[in-house]
């Protein structure tokens, strides 16, 4: 395991906020040279702690105007239900997030939508053909208040 030292935790705070800033100016904010810049950012890709880049892209933009938060509750929680559920969800696209949860429900989803009647296709063409759904409940987001790569606690 890669220890985080206080320079690593400088450099993914900005690598958070902006991961197109070049190395010669995160090196000015963090007082090191490009040169170490560089080697730290690829050790912290390698150790698999950055683990990837990507561009924020507006939902909205792409005509995907809905975000539906679907909490799911499974007939039965064995190793083989759960490996099913997942390797499922991965087929629909508009979920684009998905986490196992402890709780009342054992999965909740995160999917992006045009509009009440996409997220009706979804149900009916996968999250209602999903294997071992017992209960789906969905509410949609009115709108975004906050997003943020990471918490900027102690960094």
């Amino acid at each position: 395991m890669h220890a985080l030292d206080q320079l690593d935790l400088q450099l993914l705070k900005r690598l958070a906020k902006n991961g197109r800033i070049s190395h010669v100016e995160l090196a000015s904010q963090v007082f090191l040279s490009s040169s170490a810049v560089a080697r730290r950012q690829r050790s912290l890709e390698d150790a698999g702690i950055i683990t990837g880049y990507s561009a924020n892209v507006s939902p909205k933009a792409l005509g995907l105007n809905a975000t539906v938060l679907v909490h799911v509750a499974l007939t039965k929680q064995s190793d083989e239900a759960l490996s099913d559920f997942e390797r499922a969800v991965t087929s629909c696209e508009n979920v684009v997030q998905c986490f196992l949860m402890s709780g009342e429900y054992d999965y909740m989803l995160v999917l992006l939508v045009r509009d009440l009647e996409d997220f009706e296709r979804v149900h009916k063409m996968h999250l209602s053909r999903f294997p071992a759904v017992l209960r789906i409940q969905s509410s949609f987001a009115i709108r975004e208040v906050l997003k943020r790569p990471i918490p900027d606690i102690s960094l």
